[in-house]
């Protein structure tokens, strides 16, 4: 994969998640200025814009650094993102058919790429993180839903349509053939954050409960709780092995704010070697929860500096 891009100036980098949306300040070598994170604004898909606006100019602001030597902006979010259209992201406010890169880059006044976040993470791990040198790899997103960004022959693959590794998609973990199941996927609806927290409340009748209170209700011997992360676990390692026979990646890596955890990797890899004979290489993410912004900082880089969509 290409080297960082040089540039004169500034980039803001953007990851947008269902639950929280994290970002920075870039300067020409990729080198984080300044980052913010906040949870991400309930509303419509023009409240979503509205947050992310501000927080560029804020966070310019911040740096010091004034607007006009902003050279470009990336976003990264949680679904199919294609020609700047957010075309199915259901952890985020329905967007229609709206245009979220035009939309930002009007409102911006400089160019804005979109991209999905599994995508811009896989980047970041590309050129900053556990992908160095690689040139097959995926990168696993595990957080309020689930993806997959793809690193093969070198290059980052987005697929005819901009959706590839969209693995919440798979048929596996709950019922492939309900209806109800094909909204978030029926991968995602056991193994993504929403799910584990639904499948909680479901087994013990506690609601009100995240997916990281899970874990910390294993941790203390919820039954329950351990029961739910078994299955996610058990559901993730057998994604895990048909990436596996499908890209033969030299090395899965885990991230998001539920898959960069050393207590979700470490059920996942105890998992696996049950499942093949050549059980893959996995690690965590070398960047964790900051992965996202950082990939989406090299994206408008690259971008700035005639790279394209890296």
């Amino acid at each position: 994969m290409k080297d960082t891009f040089l540039i004169q100036g500034y980039v803001v980098g953007v990851d947008l998640g269902g639950s929280n949306v994290r970002a920075l300040l870039a300067d020409g070598s990729g080198g984080t200025v300044v980052e913010r994170a906040d949870a991400t604004v309930p509303g419509d898909a023009g409240a979503v814009v509205a947050q992310v606006v501000e927080l560029c100019r804020g966070l310019a602001a911040e740096g010091g650094v004034g607007w006009e030597r902003i050279a470009g902006a990336a976003v990264g979010v949680p679904g199919v993102a294609h020609r700047g259209m957010l075309r199915f992201a259901p952890n985020l406010p329905p967007f229609g058919d709206v245009d979220l890169g035009g939309a930002l880059a009007e409102e911006l006044g400089v160019d804005v790429a979109v991209d999905n976040d599994a995508n811009v993470a896989t980047l970041a791990e590309a050129r900053r993180g556990r992908g160095v040198g690689l040139a097959d790899f995926v990168f696993i997103a595990v957080g309020t839903g689930i993806g997959m960004g793809i690193v093969a022959g070198g290059r980052l693959q987005r697929g005819a349509h901009g959706a590839a590794g969209e693995i919440g998609a798979l048929p596996l973990g709950a019922d492939p053939f309900e209806p109800a199941n094909h909204v978030h996927g029926a991968l995602e609806e056991v193994a993504a954050g929403v799910g584990v927290a639904r499948r909680y409340a479901e087994r013990s009748g506690a609601g009100g409960m995240t997916a990281l209170d899970v874990y910390e209700a294993a941790a203390a011997g919820d039954a329950a709780a351990v029961a739910v992360l078994e299955e996610q676990a058990e559901a993730v390692a057998l994604a895990t092995v048909a990436v596996q026979s499908v890209l033969d990646p030299e090395l899965v890596v885990f991230g998001g704010g539920i898959g960069s955890r050393p207590d979700f990797l470490e059920r996942v890899r105890s998992i696996v070697p049950r499942l093949t004979r050549r059980p893959p290489a996995l690690a965590a993410s070398a960047l964790g929860e900051r992965a996202g912004a950082i990939g989406a900082a090299e994206l408008a880089l690259a971008r700035a500096n005639g790279g394209g969509d890296a």
